[in-house]
């Protein structure tokens, strides 16, 4: 790194695919961009590992589901690279008695699915899925652009409130009512409302709760449903899944080589130790080796406790917003096993006719009242005895990721406790994973014979190996209180910080986690709204 300037406009806390964003955004500006990752590789939970010599899978996240079209566009991801095949179907859920249930990426194939259930489930989803679509297309514009600032004041404020007026003037008054039922009710109060059918309301539930604290009949838990549905991938398809030819580190290297060509500098294996503030302004960091950086402006895509309690020094925070930070929810509710398969394991009740996009998809869900009893028993400590496992064997779409005739098996788990009550997650991973293992095995009867090789990664896994505290994936609980004006914390949701200089460009600021390239592309435009202000003055 001795031949890396010691000082730029610009330096970027971690590459991770936000960071990437940004620094691909800010330099396209003109600006000359740096961006200092402290692992080997680029991508932080987005990216492509082997689990053993030769087998490669997405190991941390592993489906794009809520891709940015703005982003793919701008940064011409494509020239890049990055390549994706549509899941069709999104997702398929095994009943426990032999049946599964499909949610095809056509409305009217998912409802001729729900019809062996009910047919008045069938023609309810028609209309829930329009009205919750027309929902999300109103909440699209704000991904891409600050929430509104609630400290705003005088021309300010008239300014932010012409903002909402346009976004909505189109809006109804039942749709408001609708859409603050959705950011702030139950998912089980709201399919207990409308559907009949356990079967139908277990394939809803399985496509909306990942990575969140909570179960299904908690306040706020239906807005992931919400959220599922907007516009992602090369054309904007509204609720579009995909798998990634490579898998997902294959979107933070397109991103990266965008980054690039765009004259960014992107170096690895250098962790960051503190952000290096001076008379209430960053300056840029200090580096673990004890290297010291300058640069104008500091963009940090770790999560906001990492940021604010770890890299800036307690005496340039105010007292208040510390404690702020410090009460946001993290405890992630997730872990990851990856395994490396000898052969495509059997799935118990699915069509010797299904194709490999149907093949490559399982959502293990309890029921409704199951996935609260998981989330309940999670909240104290304990391990559910039933989990919810969604599976993915992306090597059926893409057969770079293994040798031929082996496969990759990718599962994320939900509902597990980041602080155990008894024992700790090294003493308990082993034990873990068998109970996993057994727990697909119910559905693919023949898994434990293929097995050649597997990692489990546990919360505290998690955050060990992607710096994400508590092995929370996005960052902060995508609660009702944690979104939009309130993220990261209320007065500070427009990027910048209480450090002049400093911004978050991470999953912690709004919209939030997944991989969207969103808070990176948006942190980047207030960099850019802020920087001519700076030189002015």
């Amino acid at each position: 790194m001795s031949s890396i300037s010691d000082h730029h406009d610009v330096i970027v806390i971690g590459a991770g695919h936000n960071g990437l964003t940004a620094a691909a955004y800010l330099a396209r500006a003109g600006r000359s961009v740096l961006v200092l990752e402290s692992r080997g590789i680029v991508g932080g939970a987005a990216v492509t590992e082997e689990v053993i010599p030769g087998h490669r899978v997405s190991f941390a996240s592993y489906i794009a589901s809520m891709l940015m079209p703005t982003v793919i566009r701008d940064l011409d991801l494509g020239r890049h690279g990055l390549s994706m095949v549509a899941c069709d179907p999104i997702l398929t859920v095994p009943l426990g008695d032999g049946q599964i249930i499909r949610w095809w990426a056509h409305p009217h194939r998912t409802a001729c699915e729900i019809a062996r259930f009910s047919a008045r489930d069938a023609e309810t989803f028609l209309d829930v899925d329009r009205k919750l679509k027309a929902l999300a297309a109103y909440l699209q514009p704000f991904f891409l652009e600050s929430p509104p600032d609630l400290a705003a004041r005088g021309l300010d404020r008239l300014r932010e409130g012409l903002r909402l007026f346009r976004r909505f003037r189109r809006i109804g008054g039942g749709e408001v009512g609708e859409m603050v039922q959705f950011l702030t009710g139950s998912l089980g109060d709201f399919l207990d409302r409308h559907f009949e059918a356990d079967e139908t309301k277990r394939m809803i539930l399985a496509n909306s709760v990942y990575g969140k604290h909570g179960g299904p009949y908690e306040p706020g838990s239906a807005v992931g449903l919400l959220f599922h549905l907007l516009a992602g991938g090369d054309h904007a398809v509204q609720g579009f899944n995909g798998h990634v030819m490579g898998g997902m580190g294959a979107v933070s290297g397109a991103i990266a080589a965008a980054a690039r060509g765009f004259g960014a500098t992107i170096v690895t294996d250098a962790p960051v130790a503190r952000v290096d503030v001076v008379n209430g302004r960053a300056q840029g960091v200090t580096l673990a080796d004890g290297r010291q950086l300058r640069a104008d402006v500091v963009l940090s895509n770790a999560d906001p406790k990492r940021t604010f309690l770890g890299l800036v020094g307690a005496a340039h925070l105010p007292e208040d917003f510390r404690r702020d930070i410090a009460a946001i929810k993290m405890g992630g509710p997730a872990a990851k096993l990856n395994i490396a398969l000898s052969g495509e394991p059997r799935v118990i009740g699915r069509s010797p006719d299904a194709g490999p996009l149907e093949r490559a998809l399982l959502t293990i869900a309890p029921t409704l009242e199951g996935a609260q009893r998981c989330a309940d028993i999670a909240r104290f400590g304990d391990v559910p005895d039933e989990l919810w496992i969604d599976c993915v064997i992306p090597s059926l779409v893409d057969d770079s990721l293994c040798p031929p005739g082996h496969h990759m098996l990718t599962c994320f788990i939900q509902f597990v406790p980041y602080h155990l009550r008894e024992g700790t997650w090294d003493d308990r991973r082993e034990a873990f994973t068998r109970s996993v293992i057994r727990q697909i095995t119910r559905h693919m009867p023949d898994l434990p014979d293929l097995i050649l090789g597997h990692t489990m990664l546990t919360p505290l896994d998690l955050e060990r190996r992607y710096g994400l505290t508590e092995g929370n994936i996005f960052h902060g609980d995508l609660s009702a209180g944690g979104l939009f004006s309130m993220r990261p914390v209320p007065r500070w949701s427009q990027y910048r910080t209480p450090v002049a200089g400093l911004y978050l460009c991470g999953a912690g600021a709004h919209p939030g986690g997944g991989v969207t390239g969103a808070p990176g592309h948006n942190a980047a435009m207030q960099v850019l709204r802020d920087m001519p202000q700076r030189r002015r003055r």
